[in-house]
């Protein structure tokens, strides 16, 4: 995770955070860049590991029916956040109401209200994930975040947002399964092992 610094233009006008953001994303295609806290923050690209895990965790989910009729299973949905004036973050996976399209907000981000859950698989930025975007989702009053930390090897599922912070969070260790708040749409059950195995680095059979 890197901060970027708001240039100024050529005309003298300072450049805003969003615009700063923007540009970002067009020299740096392939990253996920962010707005958290009124800082921008750049995370690189997935490696295989975190793609397999989200893979593996979309799977449950789908296989819930929660990808049908009303509610979606998404990838990097951009969800515009209160904590700031220009705040946005892209979860790396989401259950939203079906009607999400008619929420659309700004600069390709969607209103935190249809949001059901929001999902994310540490990378090198785990702290990001583990605090700054902690405050964020629960400001947004962001039903449930889970969070997937390899780093650690736990996945940790909060709920209840409360002033800025959730009033519950259990972790989960590998030989457990996390069920998940029937209030996403419906009943689904996350292997720990399962995910985190998936979200390992594989290991080269030596010669």
């Amino acid at each position: 995770m890197s901060a970027a610094a708001v240039e100024h233009s050529c005309d003298g006008e300072p450049e805003s955070l969003l615009e700063a953001a923007n540009r970002l994303m067009e020299q740096l295609p392939g990253y996920r860049v962010e707005i958290i806290g009124g800082v921008i923050t750049v995370t690189p690209s997935a490696d295989g590991p975190h793609a397999r895990a989200l893979t593996k965790l979309m799977r449950p989910f789908i296989m819930a029916g929660l990808d049908d009729d009303e509610t979606g299973v998404l990838q990097a949905v951009g969800v515009w956040l209160p904590s700031g004036p220009a705040d946005y973050a892209i979860p790396d996976l989401a259950i939203v109401d079906a009607d999400l399209d008619e929420h659309e907000l700004d600069n390709n981000c969607y209103d935190p209200a249809v949001f059901r859950l929001v999902l994310e698989v540490t990378a090198s930025n785990y702290d990001n994930d583990l605090r700054n975007k902690v405050a964020a989702y629960a400001e947004a009053k962001i039903p449930v975040y889970v969070i997937v930390d390899r780093k650690h090897g736990r996945i940790h599922v909060l709920t209840d947002p409360v002033a800025g912070e959730y009033d519950s969070h259990r972790v989960y260790a590998p030989g457990q399964q996390v069920t998940l708040p029937e209030s996403i749409g419906a009943k689904v059950n996350l292997d720990v092992a399962e995910i985190l195995n998936a979200g390992a680095r594989r290991q080269t059979p030596e010669a």
